[in-house]
């Protein structure tokens, strides 16, 4: 883990840019700007596992991709690897944490229902997307730092 001081505007406009471009979608965009600012040492399978969240699970519309990349992270950050470690329940808890920040500040969850009205790829759509990527990269940096005693500047 890194032991620098993470900018959480930097982590923010990470995410979003890896979006805007079209470098990875909001999961994936959410887990590289993570696994990068913390220097953390895992594969990038990480990535590849965020894959199929996009757009709501596999295009579903449920759950938003990029919080489901956010409690991947506090996961790979927080989570058990070994059986009955009970490191589980700090990862739920800031899982929680996480989802209900989320929802206080966008009201749903719901990719279907975040996009509602919108075309796909719309500028309206692209711009929220890389919005709510940018804002749960920041959000799981954030309670890294915390919970970590890192150094942070926003």
């Amino acid at each position: 883990m890194t032991d620098k001081v993470i900018n959480l505007s930097e982590v923010r406009h990470l995410a979003e840019d890896y979006y805007r471009r079209g470098d990875f979608y909001c999961s994936e965009a959410v887990v590289k700007t993570i696994k990068d600012v913390f220097d953390l040492d895992i594969s990038d399978d990480a990535i590849a596992m965020a894959s199929g969240f996009p757009v709501g699970i596999g295009g579903s519309g449920c759950t938003c991709g990029a919080i489901n990349g956010g409690v991947m992270c506090i996961g790979m950050v927080f989570g058990r690897r070994e059986a009955k470690d009970d490191k589980v329940q700090t990862a739920m808890k800031l899982s929680g944490e996480l989802h209900d920040n989320f929802k206080h500040n966008n009201k749903h969850l719901c990719c279907r229902i975040l996009t509602r009205g919108m075309v796909k790829g719309s500028k309206k759509h692209m711009d929220q997307c890389i919005r709510l990527t940018g804002d749960v990269a920041y959000d799981c940096a954030k309670i890294i730092c915390r919970e970590l005693n890192l150094q942070i500047e926003d």
